[in-house]
């Protein structure tokens, strides 16, 4: 283990929650290290339930494509946690991230408070000692209590698709979620909000209302289309004629759409080429990501291709099964899904977006989470949906079965479900995010 995992190891301990959603006690930290959460470059804070990560991939990719330094915070992360922390472009080093948590257990002096408060207060401090023209900031859970929602007077606040997940935290129904993610906007600060359900949507712009900041909602005040193998995007400002995302999906369209319409918010004076290669250069691992060829692909049937994505409720499941439709329309083959999700998670649900689609699910563990559902809890919910279904004790051993069968045509293979089942992938195929 790293210095960097032994402090985060120990910080673990200083609260008996692993989230406990609340502000006052990153507040308290953040005034006994002087507030660098005032001494931020501008910000534009993002909530949402899916797409988040890929919107500030967007973001980032276009601002840096104009010559911009960005920060960048997100979580959670895929292999190592030094890629929640980019600072100015690249991610933290271990030297810098070492200090920085000493510095902050320090200071916090053993009182009570969360992982993710720690490590924001961390980030904080970095984000407050390196130069760079703006910092994007995603909400890790919800968004009127998340930790990152200290941030007072953002520049822009981003929403993108709010969906069922997180019950137990964030309410049941949709408006009740809705109104946590609606927690960040502020007083007079534009708000750039995705396209989104009808009860979602009015409880947004309630709020917007209520606080009188200008709002952009997607499909209304704002389009992203695919035409002729473009990315088409328009709003009241002009139309651009954009390259398609390299990031696959169709989803990923209104994301890009979502991730422009607040660049232009925020900087108007944006050039088009800075769209143009950011739509090229945007990099996300693990959003319908075709693995390359590692120790992990190796077990697979030659020839076949192995994608990896960390989707894990039913929204996301119902965009990973368009993706996968799609390219069954374009190059049919057999569909093979590897899957491995959380007890918290609405599995059968996410499950059900494969019905009719996919051949096979292979129920695999996710080692060292200790939320994570028995293979045999997956393949039931497999089961329900009308899924055929295995159990396999890892990833490699479920690429090792389709392996030994015949096939006409190499498989396709999907390995989804769970944000920690995509980065021990990628930790397997020797693909750690850089």
């Amino acid at each position: 283990m790293t210095g960097s995992d032994l402090i985060l190891e120990r910080m673990l301990a200083l609260h008996p929650l692993k989230i406990d959603l609340s502000l006052g006690r990153l507040e308290n930290l953040l005034a006994r290290l002087g507030d660098p959460q005032l001494h931020l470059p501008p910000v534009i804070h993002v909530a949402g339930t899916n797409g988040k990560g890929s919107t500030v991939a967007f973001m980032r990719a276009v601002l840096e494509a104009a010559g911009r330094k960005v920060h960048v915070y997100t979580s959670p992360h895929l292999v190592r946690f030094h890629e929640r922390i980019r600072l100015a472009g690249h991610l933290v080093d271990e030297a810098r991230l070492t200090a920085a948590l000493q510095d902050c257990e320090r200071v916090n002096a053993g009182a009570p408070i969360t992982l993710f408060e720690m490590t924001t207060a961390v980030a904080f401090k970095l984000f407050s000692e390196t130069p760079a023209d703006v910092l994007l900031l995603e909400v890790g859970l919800g968004g009127r209590f998340d930790a990152t929602n200290v941030i007072a007077n953002p520049a822009l606040c981003v929403i993108t698709p709010v969906s069922i997940d997180h019950p137990e935290f964030l309410g049941s129904t949709l408006p009740q979620i809705a109104f946590e993610k609606a927690g960040i906007i502020k007083p007079r600060i534009p708000v750039v909000v995705a396209a989104q359900e009808e009860e979602a949507c009015a409880v947004i712009e309630r709020q917007a209302e209520k606080l009188r900041a200008p709002i952009l909602i997607g499909a209304q005040d704002f389009t992203g289309r695919e035409e002729h193998g473009r990315l088409v995007y328009q709003d009241d400002a002009g139309l651009l004629d954009l390259p398609l995302p390299r990031l696959a999906g169709r989803h990923q369209i209104q994301n890009a759409a979502t991730a422009i319409a607040a660049l232009r918010q925020f900087d108007p004076g944006l050039p088009e080429g800075a769209f143009e290669a950011g739509m090229q250069r945007v990099d996300w691992p693990a959003r319908l990501q075709r693995l390359t060829p590692g120790p992990l692909v190796a077990h697979a049937p030659e020839g076949s291709e192995v994608w990896l994505d960390g989707g894990h409720n039913i929204a996301g499941g119902r965009v990973l099964g368009e993706a996968m439709a799609d390219l069954e329309a374009r190059a049919p083959r057999s569909l093979l899904l590897i899957c491995g999700t959380l007890k918290t998670k609405d599995t059968a649900g996410f499950l059900s977006a494969f019905t009719g689609l996919a051949r096979k699910v292979y129920a695999v563990p996710i080692p060292g989470e200790h939320a994570g559902r028995a293979p045999e809890e997956v393949a039931a919910a497999a089961a329900s949906v009308a899924l055929a279904a295995e159990c396999a004790p890892g990833l490699a051993e479920a690429l090792d079965r389709i392996a030994a069968q015949s096939w006409d045509k190499p498989p396709r293979i999907l390995i989804a479900g769970s944000l920690y089942l995509a980065g021990q992938a990628l930790a397997a195929n020797d693909a750690a995010p850089k």
